[in-house]
């Protein structure tokens, strides 16, 4: 049988790891995908500093092993495109920008399969790669461009074909994981958190993609076009990221039983998809409560099947190289006669606002009697019920107590707190924070 060869674009962290890993076990992946599997090439500005790095023989990098201009690595890339021998491109450059773009579909026209980690480009440029994929009738493997080493795009698109996902939720950012991580079981506060998540290379020196929520964005934004067949504009997608989250939403969260989890959530209800990447309060009984570190889990819920959890590092080179690999040696074994395409369907989008959830609402007020049950009133008059009321944090002239919700909208909240500003003016010292609670 024809050898299936493979090209890498980029040999850093994780196209360093896809190559050891293609070097270290090339026999066993060939059985497994019955048929040979071999690393042809591999394009890389810095090939004798990746070389040495990572012990991967010089000679299978373009250029002869000198280091390139990105015009010379375009060039080889080029020459990997229309290389009759070359069957399958690994994409680990990273970015979504117009030249990355274009390589991907140029090689997929080609009719080569391509296989990549690079979640963005998917999330917010996918349309038409998913569409030059079918139309070439080439595989498109993405496992690693959602949760890592984490198998959870095989269980939704092979694993759940004869189930209907109903509901997803999941920790799918370990940066920020890791930082909610140390607030809450060593006290630290948010940004000393930070700092520790850097030095121990969790997060970046400019973090903000991570904590901010667009990281797992385009994770889920992924996953709710693999789960439910909805291409959706990430941009449309609402994120809230962890940054206003500090030490006293914490504690009050220990009080609840709740732990807090930056949680991307997508639910399917009549004809509409509900979805948020944002902060929740995490109930002690969810497993996604106890999930710590960089660690990533999902938690799905089926029709019929009911509740699955698929947790692991969700980074990481060696990890996100081991999701690559096996894209490759499933594309080696039946990418000519799988179609992974998935049917699109006429979806609405909507903030996850609009649909009821228990909430966790805390309130600064001035420090004077009668503050509780003017607030409470304001919160009932919007018939929204209420499951707790926490004591007072008695701070100088203010008090700060919460109020948890029986499953009502943010609207229904949001007037509750413009009666109470009406009523009472002075009595708010800060916007309240409402945090939805996850079950």
């Amino acid at each position: 049988m024809k050898t299936f060869g493979i090209a890498i674009l980029g040999c850093g962290t994780v196209g360093s790891g896809v190559a050891k890993i293609l070097l270290d076990m090339g026999s066993v992946l060939s059985e497994r995908s019955a048929r040979p599997i071999e690393l042809r090439k591999i394009v890389d500005l810095s090939p004798k500093k990746s070389s040495e790095k990572n012990n991967i023989p010089l000679d299978l990098f373009c250029g002869g092993g000198k280091d390139l201009t990105p015009d010379e690595a375009s060039g080889y890339i080029s020459e990997i495109i229309s290389d009759k021998d070359v069957d399958l491109v690994v994409e680990t450059i990273g970015g979504t920008g117009d030249y990355l773009f274009s390589v991907i579909l140029d090689a997929m026209k080609a009719k080569k399969h391509v296989v990549t980690a690079n979640k963005a480009m998917l999330a917010e440029r996918g349309s038409a790669i998913y569409q030059t994929a079918q139309e070439n009738g080439v595989t498109l493997g993405y496992e690693a461009s959602v949760c890592g080493a984490v198998p959870i795009i095989k269980a939704i698109r092979e694993g759940f074909t004869g189930d209907e996902v109903q509901e997803i939720s999941g920790i799918m950012n370990g940066t920020s994981n890791y930082i909610l991580s140390k607030m809450e079981l060593e006290g630290t506060d948010f940004k000393s958190a930070l700092k520790m998540a850097q030095k121990a290379g969790y997060a970046e020196a400019d973090p903000t993609l991570d904590i901010s929520g667009g990281d797992a964005g385009h994770k889920l934004a992924i996953l709710i076009r693999l789960a439910f067949g909805k291409e959706i504009e990430y941009k449309n997608l609402r994120k809230e990221g962890i940054q206003d989250i500090e030490r006293e939403d914490i504690e009050l969260a220990n009080e609840m039983d709740c732990s807090i989890k930056l949680i991307c959530y997508a639910r399917k209800v009549e004809g509409r998809i509900a979805a948020s990447v944002k902060p929740m309060m995490v109930k002690r009984n969810n497993l996604l409560s106890k999930v710590h570190g960089a660690t990533n889990c999902v938690e799905v819920i089926n029709k019929y099947s009911g509740r699955h959890y698929f947790m692991g590092a969700g980074a990481g080179g060696p990890e996100t190289a081991s999701s690559i690999v096996a894209d490759i040696v499933f594309t080696a074994r039946y990418g000519t006669v799988v179609d992974n395409s998935t049917p699109l369907r006429q979806l609405e989008l909507v903030d996850a606002d609009q649909f009821e959830f228990p909430y966790n609402i805390t309130f600064s007020t001035a420090d004077r009697p009668g503050v509780t049950g003017l607030v409470t009133t304001a919160i009932g008059a919007q018939k929204i019920n209420i499951d707790t009321v926490s004591h007072n944090r008695h701070n100088r002239k203010e008090a700060v107590f919460s109020v948890a919700t029986m499953p009502c909208t943010m609207q229904q909240i949001k007037d509750a707190v413009a009666t109470i500003r009406k009523d009472s003016p002075e009595l708010l010292t800060e916007e309240p924070k409402a945090i939805p609670i996850l079950q």
